[in-house]
């Protein structure tokens, strides 16, 4: 070897090895085999998992967190907010006041309606942000926004983000967990957790805790002829072959994503029946959650395995009210019957979602999870036909709840109808940027290049919202 090819192997190893130092500190390096590496952390964290309630097909804000007596005072009256009303599928009717009394509830006085008392009695842990505002009043687009940030499909979920920057607490249990309605997908399906450009590995793993399999295809069928040594042989043989092909397409995240979800399969069925088995459960704290009752039973047990999950280490939990638009209406698209849809959905929600808040602080969880309820946008203040309401996307209420947020507060304001944001409007963004922030994480640094951009959650947007932080 002469001095030059010296040279060129030894200080081209060097500079390599400074290369990757530089990639990793930037993020830009590719993932292990084994698909660890260090989280991805700009200050200290308040909190460190994440349970998202999402409310499918636009909940009312009017009829749930956001009191306005001008709709009281001039029930019946013609809607006349001063300019003209650009309605989804209807004209703007009268004015409608809900059809659920008003109380105030905890030290903070909150007036919340009668729908929901099981979460109005936990309002000193809740800030409601009462100025949301959607870029769409059409379910796919507005779902999607809510989700991951962006009115389009192809774009990470925020549950993907979290997983990407933070990774897992648990190599038995996958990261991000969704947890669907029973009944069907909201609109865009499976996209709403999907992992987008980032690696494949980052998408939700859907589990349905009330179904006979709550995971599909995670064992083999009963009365099949693989039996348990099979099964363990067709694997090794599979990862071989796996591994072979992944060899061969260096850079390829999907086949990676797919060999790393064999893995995590098989330590699923031993970890899974244990997580999903609530019978281990006091009768109290299964009466806590609602379980025992036929209108919150199905609700009540997602939260009370999404608990069993954040107690093992799962970073983000998000859990669906709402199915897809058949009739009788399945999800909180009230535009018949506003009382009739959201009184059952409301009542399905109400003592489940109480219950995991309560269990959660009184098990000291509550500090270092943060909760948020979320819909894709509200519902007008006038009526639709006699009774029902059409589509608002002008304002709408969020609210969160634990790890590091301020309760018994209230940010941001609609007008004297509940009709549009006036004080403080909020976007997604802003929601995306105080759930990062809490989770010790800089929304505008953590970035993911994708066809020449380096892409964020937040997009070009966000503000963190210091008024609800503790």
């Amino acid at each position: 070897m002469d001095r030059r090819e010296f040279l060129w192997r030894y200080g081209g190893g060097l500079g390599g090895i400074a290369l990757a130092s530089l990639l990793d500190r930037d993020g830009l390096l590719a993932e292990s085999s084994t698909g660890r590496r260090e989280p991805i952390v700009h200050h200290p964290p308040r909190a460190k998992r994440v349970v998202q309630f999402y409310m499918s097909g636009a909940a009312s804000q009017c009829d749930l967190f956001d009191y306005k007596p001008a709709l009281l005072k001039k029930n019946g009256e013609p809607f006349d907010p001063g300019e003209k009303v650009e309605l989804f599928q209807s004209s703007p009717g009268k004015v409608m006041q809900s059809p659920w009394k008003w109380r105030a509830h905890g030290e903070c006085g909150k007036m919340i309606s009668d729908i929901v008392p099981h979460i109005g009695s936990c309002a000193d842990d809740i800030a409601f942000v009462h100025s949301m505002v959607a870029k769409s009043n059409i379910h796919g687009p507005a779902t999607l926004m809510q989700a991951t940030g962006f009115v389009l499909p192809g774009f990470p979920s925020a549950g993907s983000w979290v997983q990407y920057a933070l990774g897992s607490l648990n190599d038995n249990l996958p990261a991000f967990v969704v947890l669907p309605d029973s009944r069907g997908f909201a609109p865009s399906g499976p996209q709403n957790w999907s992992a987008g450009f980032l690696p494949a590995s980052y998408q939700g793993t859907m589990i349905r805790p009330s179904a006979k399999n709550p995971i599909s295809d995670l064992f083999p069928p009963e009365a099949g002829y693989v039996t348990a040594a099979g099964d363990a042989a067709g694997q090794d043989v599979l990862a071989k072959l796996n591994q072979r092909h992944a060899d061969q397409r260096p850079g390829d995240s999907r086949l990676s994503a797919r060999i790393r979800s064999y893995e995590l399969a098989a330590k699923l069925q031993v970890s899974a029946p244990q997580v999903l088995d609530i019978s281990e459960e006091t009768a109290a704290t299964q009466q806590l959650y609602g379980v025992d009752q036929t209108e919150t039973a199905e609700v009540g047990r997602n939260c009370l395995v999404a608990r069993r999950m954040l107690e093992r280490g799962v970073r983000f939990v998000q859990i669906w009210s709402g199915a897809d638009n058949g009739h009788p209406r399945r999800n909180w698209d009230s535009h018949e019957n506003v009382e009739r849809d959201h009184g059952i959905l409301g009542t399905s929600i109400d003592k489940p979602i109480a219950g995991l808040i309560k269990d959660l602080k009184q098990r000291g969880m509550l500090d270092d999870t943060i909760i948020l309820w979320t819909t894709e946008f509200g519902r007008m203040p006038c009526s639709q036909g006699n009774v029902g309401r059409d589509h608002n996307p002008f304002g709408f209420t969020n609210w969160l709840a634990g790890g590091g947020i301020k309760g018994g507060v209230t940010y941001g304001a609609t007008d004297e109808w509940s009709y549009k944001a006036v004080e403080d409007p909020a976007y997604c963004y802003d929601i995306h940027a105080t759930l990062l922030h809490l989770l010790g994480i800089d929304h505008e640094r953590l970035t993911f290049r994708h066809n020449g951009i380096d892409r964020r959650l937040t997009d070009v947007h966000g503000k963190v919202i210091n008024q609800i932080i503790s």
